[in-house]
């Protein structure tokens, strides 16, 4: 096993958790949010609602599809996506069409 995952019990089944040093949480959420920012950010300019948000909304864009495109394009892929750690080319590329996916279905709603 990991040197960084151990296992707890939990009632009858045990869970695998992530134990991570305490002074890189800070830092994995600022990173985290960063990103997040500048996904949602490239990815308004592609779709071309860059005019409409603001700071916080591309950051919320960006995180939310980033959920959404490892929930919907990880294993098509074979990554993971930023939300989950794992910082490579790779997740920020899962990231970014999720951050795409999230604006297409939010213009969809807009428009019904």
């Amino acid at each position: 096993m990991c040197a960084n995952v151990q296992t707890r019990s939990c009632g009858m089944s045990r869970v695998l958790v992530h134990k991570e040093a305490p002074e890189y949480g800070l830092m994995n959420l600022v990173v985290w949010l960063l990103m997040g920012g500048l996904i949602g950010w490239v990815a308004s300019i592609l779709m071309g609602t860059d005019g409409r948000e603001g700071l916080i909304s591309n950051v919320v864009v960006g995180v939310v599809g980033a959920a959404l495109g490892g929930w919907a394009l990880s294993n098509i892929f074979g990554s993971s996506t930023i939300n989950q750690g794992n910082f490579s080319v790779s997740s920020l590329v899962v990231s970014f069409l999720g951050a795409v996916m999230l604006l297409v279905i939010v213009k969809i709603l807009r428009r019904a």
